[in-house]
């Protein structure tokens, strides 16, 4: 048993460098970088203080002043070869660093502790009620193995894992909280949640989260 966990926690090493290679390959090298959206406001004008923050003047025909351009990539480090970033990458995160958000200019460490409640209270409404679920349904289906009702849950499962996450939620949107309006569109709690009784907090949380736990425990 002892060898069996210490074999799974030693393949999150390279599983956990492949998605760090992967995550590095794609927001390194694909269009859209911080780079490209201040070129794109200099162009257009609407970057306002961003662009010529950045010294990202746009001069007509002539487009962008390349020393401004130059500028830009090395203060995110896109003037070092791929095989250094990615290495820095590493010693920041093995050091907790992860750096600040290209587009909202914050540490990525505040962003992810200021949504980490929202996750967290999703994922653990999803883990109970899916095994609260999975578990005397799973039962039921092994002791009446080959009836109808085993026959019509195993179709309701395959089309339920069948739908994405996402289309299910989305769905979801669109008809119970955008044409029905039974359910809220966003937000964990309403405006006026500091100002309910606690009962009524409850049930506006609860009602608030009911479509994205519906759509992650399907």
């Amino acid at each position: 048993m002892l060898l069996y966990i210490f074999k799974r926690l030693a393949l999150m090493v390279p599983t956990l460098f492949g998605v760090l290679l992967l995550t590095f390959v794609v927001i390194q090298f694909v269009p859209g970088g911080p780079v490209e959206q201040y070129l794109a406001e200099a162009k257009s004008g609407a970057g306002g203080g961003s662009a010529e923050g950045a010294g990202l003047s746009y001069r007509g025909s002539q487009g962008v002043d390349p020393k401004r351009i130059a500028q830009a990539k090395a203060l995110y480090g896109f003037d070092k070869p791929a095989p250094e970033r990615f290495w820095q990458m590493l010693v920041q995160f093995a050091h907790f660093d992860l750096g600040k958000s290209f587009f909202q200019n914050r540490d990525v460490s505040e962003l992810l502790w200021e949504k980490l409640p929202v996750s967290m209270s999703l994922g653990l409404w999803t883990f109970f009620i899916s095994y609260l679920i999975a578990v005397p349904l799973g039962v039921v289906k092994a002791v009446r193995a080959g009836s109808r009702f085993d026959f019509v849950s195993t179709l309701i499962i395959l089309v339920g894992y069948a739908i994405p996450g996402f289309v299910l939620g989305v769905a979801l949107l669109v008809i119970f909280g955008g044409q029905l309006q039974w359910f809220p569109l966003r937000g964990l709690t309403s405006g006026q949640w500091e100002q309910m009784a606690w009962g009524a907090r409850i049930v506006d949380y609860l009602w608030h989260i009911a479509m994205p736990v519906t759509a992650m425990v399907m």
